[in-house]
């Protein structure tokens, strides 16, 4: 049976689909898309789960809290109620061979152990199908599926691949080195990255069903969306970026349909102008970094970008995204924002409705 959409949390599901389907035609209808949400008015607070909780944690127990949590949360505008996995940032290259550490000072804090001495002895990378961690997020998604069908729709998980990968595998400073002294072997690391991303995309799309109903921090889409990033970008010049990360991002971006650029720290600002004439990407979504402040103080860069044609995701305060949308470009951009009350989030919405 297909998957059911999921209206029980989200009874305005049509509509909001439609405003998402001309925000990703670049078009728009009353308001740019909006993403408002807040505590449900009488539903008592669920604590969230870590990926301490995610790797350790009874399944079923795992689900039943994300389905309290979706219940006691109010989806106003274009906000879609969704199910998310990961079991940390460096995931994939655990899949690929790395050692997972944990912090005891939080639960939601781990890395992975760098195991690449000689790429010679280590290439090609090979993703092991067989590891527990994996086969446990797998059928974590099987049950996402199973249990959200018309509550939830199914978001993959934080995609660290391409040279993310390489990186973890063999430690940033040291993969620094080589992008400059064996260029030709990072070539062939890519490659090898590149090879893994498939695998792990149409395994999570299966197991999630995800060609029918999905859901990537902010991109709602019936037929498919992800979000992709590359955070090692911020150490790398321009011309590293298109020779290695750009043509792997524009693959990856043309398996996962629609593509979410999850744009890191203010390093990866030098990467702008590929970003923008890259095949695929549509939304790019710029993290300021710690100290750096937030979305408002960069609406330049935002305008900047819509300029050169891409989206970009706005998020901050009510009035932040007030101040954005007098400036922004309402057609090619996102909104997301928290607040306390339902009837604030309607507030909101109404104004977009009146100032658009």
């Amino acid at each position: 049976m297909p998957l059911t959409p999921p209206r029980a949390f989200k009874p305005d599901l049509d509509e909001a689909a439609k405003r998402w389907k001309a925000y990703l035609a670049g078009e728009i209808i009353d308001r740019p898309v909006v993403c408002v949400t807040a505590p449900r008015a009488g539903a008592k607070s669920v604590p969230g789960v870590n990926y301490r909780d995610r790797v350790f944690g009874k399944p079923e127990e795992i689900i039943g809290r994300m389905l309290e949590g979706t219940a006691a949360t109010y989806y106003g505008g274009e906000a879609i109620p969704s199910f998310w996995m990961s079991f940390g940032p460096d995931e994939i290259a655990v899949f690929c061979g790395s050692e997972f550490k944990w912090s005891d000072d939080s639960g939601n804090t781990n890395w992975s152990v760098p195991f690449v001495e000689d790429w010679e002895k280590s290439l090609p990378l090979r993703f092991n199908a067989q590891h527990p961690l994996w086969q446990r997020m797998l059928a974590l998604y099987r049950l996402g599926a199973e249990h959200g069908a018309g509550r939830w729709a199914m978001a993959p998980l934080d995609l660290h691949s391409n040279m993310d990968i390489l990186a973890a595998v063999r430690g940033p400073q040291r993969l620094c080195m080589d992008l400059l002294d064996q260029p030709e072997t990072i070539d062939r690391a890519m490659q090898s990255a590149r090879a893994v991303f498939p695998i792990v995309w149409n395994a999570l799309r299966e197991a999630g069903r995800m060609d029918e109903l999905s859901y990537c921090n902010g991109v709602y889409s019936p037929e498919g969306a992800a979000v992709l990033q590359c955070d090692f970008s911020c150490m790398i010049l321009p011309a590293m970026f298109d020779r290695w990360v750009l043509p792997a991002l524009e693959e990856e971006a043309a398996l996962v349909k629609h593509a979410y650029y999850h744009w890191d720290g203010p390093g990866a600002q030098a990467h702008t102008k590929s970003l923008c004439s890259s095949r695929g990407l549509h939304t790019l979504s710029y993290v300021p970094g710690d100290g750096h402040g937030s979305h408002i103080g960069f609406l330049d860069l935002f305008k900047r970008v819509q300029s050169l044609g891409k989206a970009m995701h706005f998020w901050g305060t009510p009035d932040e995204c007030k101040a954005a949308h007098r400036e922004l470009r309402p057609e090619k951009v996102m909104y997301s924002a928290g607040v306390q009350t339902e009837k604030e989030a309607d507030e909101l919405l109404k104004w977009f409705v009146r100032n658009t």
